[in-house]
């Protein structure tokens, strides 16, 4: 049995995990700081690195507490050390390269990426009496991670063996979301909001933009935002364009305005939101179909939201497979899981680890 302890701390969660054999999970424990920067409508990096410093020491042992183990009984120390915000990571790996010394365990440095894919490894904890666990995915495969930081497409030919595709060159898809849930004063975390207010609305009500960027995997969704910004702003009073001289408003003065506005917000977010999955969807079916690949991959917290779960499974000629909506964003399980199957191959990071805030998927 091997137990591997996975800390994760790229952004806004301070989380540990234990995760024995790669697969099943010990424990696994996040302390979210949604509330924290609620208020900014966003993660606050500062504050963000000084909640990490009070959450890491007390969330670690609740891990271990949780997973029935002590130090003495773990393998090696998996931690995330880019891509993220780098004071935020700077808790993370000094804590693990701390207690790697200490402790005189291997300490193995995980890309945040990379564990987003190895989320769907993880068997859950609350897995029914009698019931198979899922079968571990095969390779070759093609991710599909979509989070607020990231939109890649991923072909994944081995562990740790990867041929990225395309990725966005503006805004994330879970980064548009956020934008575009603070035009419609739907608040923040964007995504789980957006998704709430479509429900009501009718996807087809307005004709928002798909940036194909025909003969690339590649990803574009600015123009989509600013589309969202645009017809927003054809429900202000013609008064109140002409304090504004007739130009297009900040998003911030957009989003305070929001709520006092005969907005139609649900057919707006339902917009919005076919716009972003019909690219995504479109993209995947293309690269599954291109390379071959008899397995589909969501990762990330984008990979949560029911609409885009649906549409993959149902649009693409291959089994699709996603985390549940726990695993998909920000945790550390998925990172031991990585660390897992990079033990296993011999690799090790020496205690010079530094973190990366732009830290690309290794391409083979």
């Amino acid at each position: 049995m091997t137990l591997i302890l996975g800390i994760e701390t790229s952004c806004d969660e301070t989380a540990a995990a234990v995760v024995e054999d790669g697969r099943r999970i010990r424990s696994n424990v996040i302390a979210t700081q949604i509330d924290l920067h609620r208020q900014y409508g966003g993660v606050f990096p500062e504050m963000a690195s000084r909640q990490h410093i009070l959450t890491i020491t007390p969330v670690i042992e609740e891990a271990l507490s949780k997973a029935g183990i002590s130090y003495a009984d773990l393998n090696a120390i998996a931690v995330t050390y880019g891509p993220g915000l780098a004071g935020s990571l700077l808790v993370g790996v000094n804590v693990a390269k701390a207690i790697a010394w200490g402790r005189d365990l291997p300490l193995i440095g995980i890309n945040h990426l990379e564990g987003h894919i190895y989320a769907n490894w993880l068997i859950p904890p609350n897995l029914p009496a009698g019931q198979e666990p899922p079968p571990a995915p095969t390779f070759p495969l093609l991710s599909l991670i979509v989070s607020g930081g990231h939109t890649e497409l991923v072909l994944v030919n081995g562990h740790g063996r990867y041929r990225p595709l395309g990725r966005t060159i503006d805004d994330a898809a879970g980064e548009a979301f956020d934008k575009v849930a603070r035009l419609l004063g739907l608040g923040y975390p964007g995504g789980p909001a957006i998704e709430r207010a479509a429900r009501n609305g009718n996807p087809q009500s307005f004709d928002m933009p798909r940036a194909w960027l025909t003969g690339s995997y590649d990803f574009s969704f600015s123009g989509l935002k600013t589309a969202v910004l645009r017809a927003v702003d054809t429900f202000q009073s013609g008064q109140d364009r002409a304090k504004r001289g007739g130009g297009l408003p900040r998003p911030s003065e957009v989003a305070a305005r929001a709520a006092a506005a005969d907005l139609p917000v649900a057919d707006l977010a339902a917009s919005f939101q076919a716009a972003v999955v019909e690219v995504l969807v479109a993209k995947t079916r293309q690269a599954a179909q291109q390379f071959g690949v008899k397995l589909v991959l969501l990762a990330g917290g984008v990979a949560a939201n029911g609409v885009l779960r649906r549409e993959m499974t149902e649009g693409l000629p291959v089994p699709v497979r996603f985390p549940p909506p726990a695993l998909c964003t920000d945790n550390a399980a998925p990172i031991a899981t990585a660390g897992y199957f990079r033990y296993l191959a011999g690799e090790r990071s020496d205690l010079n680890l530094d973190v990366f805030a732009s830290l690309k998927l290794p391409a083979e």
